[in-house]
C-alpha cells in the first residue's frame, strides 16, 4: 500500500476560512443584477427573496457558494436575473453586514432596508421578549393547614395538658419520624 504523503483528506482542507477575515472589494450590480435580501429559506439549495425593485424571487444558490457561504434570513445578497423568468433568480453572492452597510451609504439600497436581525425585529428591543407580572403574597390563596394532636393515650395527654402544652403537628411543616396520616 503507498504511503500518504499529504497533510490531511478534505475535512482538513474544508476546515481552513481563511478568506473569511480578509476585507473585499465592493461588488456593485450590474445589468441583469438586483438586490435582494432573503425572506424565507426553503431547503434543496433554494430560498425567497424580496428584490429591492418589489418583486418576490425564488433564488437558487449556485454550486460555488452553497456548502461555502451560509445564507440565512434576512442577509443581503446580490441575484442575477434570468431572462426568460422573472419570477425566478440566482444567487450570486451574499453581503456581510458592513458591506451592506457600505452599499446603504452609497445609495445603493434602499433606505427601508434592514441590514441586520435586530433591525428585522422591529425598532422596539423588547418586542421578542415575554414580560411576566409579579404576584404578591394576597392575591394566592392559603392552603388550609390542618392541627394533629399526638399522643399515644388519652391519660398521657391529660396529664400533659397540666404540665406542658400539647404537642401539634403542622402537615406543611413535617417532622422526621412521625406518621400522621397513620393514625
Amino acid at each position: 500500500m503507498p504511503k500518504n504523503k499529504g497533510k490531511g483528506g478534505k475535512n482538513r482542507r474544508r476546515g481552513k476560512n481563511e478568506n473569511d477575515r480578509e476585507k473585499r472589494e465592493l461588488i456593485f450590480k450590474e445589468d441583469g443584477q438586483e438586490y435582494a435580501q432573503v425572506v424565507k429559506m426553503l431547503g434543496n439549495g433554494r430560498l425567497e427573496a424580496m428584490c429591492f425593485d418589489g418583486v418576490k424571487r425564488l433564488c437558487h444558490i449556485r454550486g460555488k457558494l452553497r456548502k461555502k457561504v451560509w445564507i440565512n434570513q434576512a442577509d443581503i445578497i446580490l441575484i442575477g436575473l434570468r431572462d426568460y423568468q422573472d419570477a425566478k433568480a440566482d444567487v450570486i453572492m451574499k453581503y456581510n453586514a458592513e458591506e451592506a452597510r457600505n452599499l446603504k451609504l452609497y445609495g445603493e439600497l434602499p433606505d427601508s432596508a434592514k441590514i441586520n436581525d435586530m433591525d428585522m425585529m422591529g425598532n422596539n428591543p423588547d418586542e421578542g421578549e415575554i414580560m411576566f407580572d409579579d404576584i404578591s403574597d394576597a392575591a394566592v390563596p392559603q392552603q388550609e393547614t390542618r392541627d394533629y394532636v399526638i399522643s399515644s393515650s388519652e391519660e398521657e395527654s391529660e396529664s400533659e395538658e397540666e404540665d406542658e402544652p400539647v404537642q401539634t403537628y403542622n402537615k406543611e411543616t413535617k417532622k422526621s419520624g412521625i406518621n400522621v396520616d397513620a393514625i
